[in-house]
C-alpha cells in the first residue's frame, strides 16, 4: 500500500465552495453582450480547457482593451460575492484537515489570486492546517501546466512519489499528473458528468475522500478513526 508524507490541495471546489460564485461573476459580465454563459460552457472553457470565454467577445469584434477592462470588473464582482458569502468551507473539510495534520505536511496550490483566496478563507479557520499557500501570483504558468505543483513539492521538501494532490477540475488533474503526482478527484455539482479517467480515484463525498487519504497515512488505524469520527 502506498504511503504518503504530503498532500497538496486545490482550493476552489475542494476546500471552499466558490466555483459557482466565479461562474456567476463571469455569466453576469457577459450577459450585457448577448452571451448567456451556461454551466457546461463554464466547465469546458474554464475548468477543462483553461481559456475562459473571452474568445466570444473577440469574435463579436471587441478589441483586447474591452477584455482587459472586463477582467478587472470580474475580479471586483467575484471579490464582492466572496465578501457577501456565508460558510464557504466545504462541509466536512475541517475534520479531514485536522485529522491529517499531525501525520503529513500539507500545502495549497491554487489558481486563485491572493485577494480572492484570502476572502474565501476570511472565516474558514483552515490556515493553521497548511505549511504554505501558493496563489496564482507565486508560480509561472497556470494549470494545466505543472508549475504550481512542482513548486509545491519543493516547498514540501518531498518527491511526488510520497505525495498526492486533491483536485476537482480536469486542468488541475492534468497539472498534478504532469508534476508526477497521483491525484484524487472530489466530485461536486460542476464536475459530476466528467470521467476523470487519469485520476488515481474519484470520490463522491468528503467522508470518502477522508477515508482514501487516511489509507495512505502511516498510523492508518488512528488516522482513519479520527477522520470517520469527525465527519
Amino acid at each position: 500500500m502506498k504511503t504518503i508524507q504530503g498532500v497538496l490541495w486545490d482550493n476552489d471546489g475542494v476546500l471552499v465552495n466558490t466555483e459557482q460564485l466565479f461562474y456567476e461573476s463571469n455569466r453576469d459580465l457577459l450577459l450585457p453582450y448577448g452571451i448567456d454563459l451556461t454551466p457546461k460552457q463554464f466547465f469546458d472553457w474554464f475548468l477543462d480547457n483553461n481559456y475562459g470565454a473571452w474568445h466570444l467577445l473577440l469574435g463579436q469584434g471587441h478589441d483586447i482593451a474591452v477584455v482587459d477592462r472586463l477582467r478587472v470588473e470580474r475580479s471586483r464582482l467575484f471579490a464582492q460575492r466572496l465578501r457577501q458569502a456565508r460558510q464557504l468551507a466545504m462541509p466536512g473539510i475541517h475534520g479531514v484537515l485536522q485529522a491529517l495534520r499531525p501525520h503529513v505536511r500539507m500545502g495549497v496550490v491554487t489558481s486563485a489570486y491572493e485577494q480572492h483566496f484570502q476572502l474565501s478563507h476570511a472565516t474558514s479557520g483552515m490556515a493553521a492546517c497548511f505549511d504554505f499557500v501558493l496563489t496564482r501570483e507565486r508560480y509561472g504558468e497556470s494549470k494545466p501546466a505543472p508549475d504550481g505543483y512542482l513548486l509545491g513539492l519543493q516547498r514540501l521538501g518531498l518527491d511526488a512519489a510520497h505525495c498526492v494532490a486533491v483536485e476537482d477540475s480536469p486542468r488541475g488533474l492534468r497539472a498534478a499528473n504532469a508534476a508526477g503526482l497521483e491525484c484524487i478527484i472530489l466530485r461536486n455539482a460542476m464536475n459530476r458528468d466528467y470521467a476523470f479517467d487519469e485520476a488515481f480515484c474519484v470520490v463522491e463525498s468528503m467522508a470518502e475522500l477522508g477515508a482514501v487519504l487516511a489509507s495512505f497515512v502511516p498510523g492508518l488505524a488512528v488516522a482513519r478513526q479520527q477522520l470517520e469520527s469527525s465527519l
